[in-house]
Formats: structure tokens, sequence, C-alpha cells
């Protein structure tokens, strides 16, 4: 858990490029945390935003 949202998604977005999946960025209790979608019960957390490594685009 990390109280800077910046860290948070940098490290959900590489997260979701190496595993190829979902990847969640919650809070709860004040701070941020990460986890792979499929494994986060959203009724227990305020989800921020979320990486899809298949909408995910580089720029051509």
């Amino acid at each position: 858990m990390s109280r800077d949202l910046t860290l948070g998604q940098n490290h959900a977005f590489q997260l979701a490029q190496t595993l190829k999946v979902s990847v969640t960025v919650f809070r709860t209790n004040g701070a941020f945390g990460v986890l792979p979608s499929a494994e986060l019960d959203d009724g227990e957390v305020e989800t921020i935003s979320e990486f899809d490594p298949i909408e995910w685009r580089p720029d051509r």
C-alpha cells in the first residue's frame, strides 16, 4: 500500500503489461493499492482506475 497515487498508477500499468491481465488501482483506509482485477472484490474498496493491457496500444 502507498499514499502516492502516481506511484500506484505507474506500478499498475507495468504490472498489467507484464502479466497481461487487467489491473485495478484502489483506495482503502487512505492508502492506494494495486491488484489484478479478477482478485478484487469491488465492494471492499474504492476503485480509482483500471488498466487493461488489451485496450492499450502504443502510438505508431
